[in-house]
């Protein structure tokens, strides 16, 4: 089985030591950066799987990688972002910008592993239909159509760029429109796993997704907040 290579970008040598093992311990493959021009280098070089980027860093920072990445043609490559406890706001801006999913330091090895083999197997699912008709594979709801095989979205016609979790996100809503789903049961679908806490994600993801398809963000008519439970889509 070929092994999935991740990406490790941070300047502290403990940490890089620290996940090389741990990520080579769990079958991973392991290249890595200590700044983010050498990152931006390896992915232009390697063919990375995945990637645990560090905010904080000299010369170009975590927030300036990810733009980049997301911009190229790696643009779906899933990330990783680690932040210290003080960055929360930096880490929404990480969210804002496309980053997958993020965890703060001091972290625990086990839980980042497992939200890197979530993210990992999500972004690297082969979609298996069969369909009889093009409409097995698409969704149209609220002058939005999803095409769940080619991955694409367009909003009346013009195509949409979203990010791999924004689809995800958009798609679970869209097949089950009216339907109010909490923050919870969106981490656990889209994100695959269910951690109490990080519902900002979600949050986070809605908000970005409101800027692309509504006409007003500021007054939805498709994405709906159901205070003090979650979302829908308008059915």
């Amino acid at each position: 089985m070929i092994k999935q290579k991740i990406l490790i970008v941070d300047d502290e040598i403990h940490i890089l030591e620290l996940l090389r093992y741990n990520l080579e311990t769990n079958g991973f493959d392991v290249v890595q950066a200590e700044t983010g021009e050498e990152a931006i280098e390896l992915i232009s070089k390697e063919s990375i799987d995945g990637m645990i980027l560090d905010l904080m860093l000299p010369g170009i920072d975590g927030i300036e990688v990810l733009r980049n990445v997301r911009k190229s043609d790696r643009a779906n490559l899933p990330i990783i972002m680690l932040t210290a406890k003080n960055e929360e706001i930096d880490a929404v801006i990480g969210l804002e910008m496309g980053a997958d999913d993020y965890i703060g330091k001091p972290f625990r090895t086990r839980e980042l592993i497992s939200r890197l083999k979530s993210v990992m197997r999500r972004a690297n699912a082969k979609i298996q239909v069969e369909p009889d008709s093009v409409g097995d594979f698409i969704v149209e709801k609220q002058g939005l159509t999803l095409n769940t095989q080619t991955h694409q979205i367009f909003n009346n016609g013009i195509e949409l760029f979203l990010t791999l979790k924004e689809f995800e996100l958009l798609e679970k809503l869209m097949k089950s429109p009216g339907r109010v789903f909490t923050r919870d049961e969106l981490l656990e679908s889209v994100w695959g796993y269910d951690y109490m806490g990080e519902t900002r994600t979600v949050d986070v993801h809605i908000r970005q997704l409101r800027k692309k398809i509504e006409k007003d963000d500021k007054n939805p008519e498709v994405i709906l907040t159901v205070r003090g439970i979650g979302y829908k889509l308008k059915s």
